[in-house]
C-alpha cells in the first residue's frame, strides 16, 4: 500500500532552520496528529532539554503525549521549519525504520528551500532522509554525525547538519543527542 504524507509543510515565513526527516510512523504509534508523533521519539525530549534544560518541557506525562499547541508557538517563534524528504512510501515492512521504507516519491526539497527565504540551514535526521537529500544536492561529502557541510542553492550557500536519529532506537541518551543538537541550534538559531 502507498502512503502519502499526512501532515502539511510547517514552514514559518521567517524560518532559519528546516528539519527534514524520512516519513512519519503509521498512525497506530501517533500519540498527535503531527511531526515525530511516536510518544518513544526523543526529538521534543531534546528540544525541551535544549531550550529548557527539561527534557519533559513539552512532554503530556498525563496522556501520553506532547504539547502540540505550545510546540507550535515555540517552532514559529525560533524559526523552525519542519517536513520530511520522502513525500509518497510503501512500507516493505511494518515499521518506521528506514530500511523498511521503498519511497515512490521524493518530496520537493527546492520547493520547501524556496519557502524559506531566510533558511541558514537544513537538519537532516536518519539515514534515508541524508541519502534523499544529499543525492537531489549532488552533495559528495556527507558531514559526519554532529557536523555539517555547505551547499548551494539558487545562490545561497546554506549548512546541511547531520545530528543523531531522534528515534529511541539509536542507541544514545536524550542528553548525549542534546549535546549535539545544541551546537548546530547555536549556529543558526542564534
Amino acid at each position: 500500500m502507498i502512503e502519502t504524507h499526512p501532515f502539511e509543510p510547517w514552514l514559518p515565513a521567517d524560518a532559519r532552520l528546516l528539519m527534514l526527516g524520512t516519513f512519519p510512523p503509521a498512525p497506530k504509534r501517533w500519540s498527535m496528529e503531527w511531526y515525530y508523533p511516536n510518544f518513544q521519539n526523543d526529538m521534543w525530549r531534546i528540544f525541551g532539554h535544549v531550550f529548557f534544560n527539561d527534557k519533559l518541557h513539552f512532554v503530556d506525562q498525563d496522556h501520553k503525549t506532547f504539547k502540540l499547541e505550545e510546540l507550535k508557538l515555540f517552532l514559529k517563534e525560533k524559526g523552525v521549519a519542519l517536513f520530511d524528504t520522502a513525500l509518497r512510501i510503501r512500507r516493505t515492512k511494518n515499521t518506521a525504520s528506514d530500511k523498511d521504507l521503498e519511497v515512490i516519491e521524493p518530496s520537493d526539497l527546492d520547493g520547501l528551500l524556496r519557502a524559506l527565504p531566510q533558511c541558514r540551514g537544513v537538519l537532516l535526521a536518519g539515514q534515508l532522509a541524508t541519502q534523499l537529500f544529499t543525492t537531489h544536492y549532488g552533495i559528495k561529502t556527507v558531514p559526519k554525525m554532529g557536523h555539517y557541510a555547505t551547499f548551494n542553492f539558487e545562490g545561497r550557500e546554506l549548512r546541511l547538519y547531520r545530528m543523531p536519529s531522534s528515534s529511541r532506537a539509536y542507541p544514545m541518551s536524550v542528553e548525549k543527542k542534546s549535546d549535539f543538537y545544541r551546537i548546530m541550534f547555536n549556529d543558526i538559531l542564534a
